[in-house]
């Protein structure tokens, strides 16, 4: 796996994330660059490791992971938008729109990067080759650098978009955020079935 192939992968690896840093944003009441590093850095974070950890499992735990992984997506990212839409629709003002607290962010982190642990399996079949003449571990490993690397920045990015598009609409926002989150685990779980 060459260089451009490797960025278009993290690109499309980072596309869940960058949607629900961009609900993220939409519940937050103040922005800021802490903010938006601290989801980044999670869902980053997650999408190097979880690519990793699946280079480290290797192949025999193929069928495994892609039996189960587009149901662990579905079922964490609709849970977790339901509960955001329950919240959008009661009636008094939630203070703690804009926390970001760890157990929420480890779901999310999770959600959006279980794909990536079946991406890290396929890095056991086909090497990443980002430098020539680094071994294989080493090219793995910043392949899975970069992954998180750009992860990082577009969710930074989704945030400052989400909340940008937030402010001006409050609770109708979190229920858009929370929405997009049930289509996205419900188009992770078709796409397995249906897609390519």
């Amino acid at each position: 796996m060459d260089l451009l192939t490797l960025l278009l992968l993290a690109v499309g690896l980072s596309m869940d994330a960058f949607a629900v840093s961009v609900c993220k944003g939409l519940a937050m009441r103040k922005i800021t660059w802490k903010k938006c590093c601290i989801v980044g850095a999670w869902f980053g974070g997650f999408q190097a490791l979880m690519p990793f950890a699946g280079y480290v499992l290797g192949i025999q735990f193929e069928a495994f992971i892609d039996s189960v992984a587009a149901w662990i997506a579905f079922v964490l990212l609709v849970l977790i938008g339901i509960e955001m839409i329950r919240e959008a629709a009661g009636k008094e003002e939630r203070m703690e729109t804009d926390t970001l607290t760890a157990k929420e962010m480890f779901l999310l982190a999770v959600a959006t990067s279980i794909d990536a642990l079946a991406v890290g399996v396929t890095f056991a079949c086909v090497p990443v080759a980002v430098i020539s003449g680094a071994g294989r571990g080493m090219n793995t490993l910043i392949g899975c650098l970069l992954i998180g690397g750009i992860t990082f920045i577009l969710s930074c990015a989704g945030v400052r978009i989400g909340n940008e598009f937030g402010a001006r609409y409050k609770s109708r926002a979190e229920f858009a955020g929370g929405a997009i989150l049930i289509v996205l685990g419900v188009k992770i779980l078709l796409e397995h079935y249906w897609g390519n």
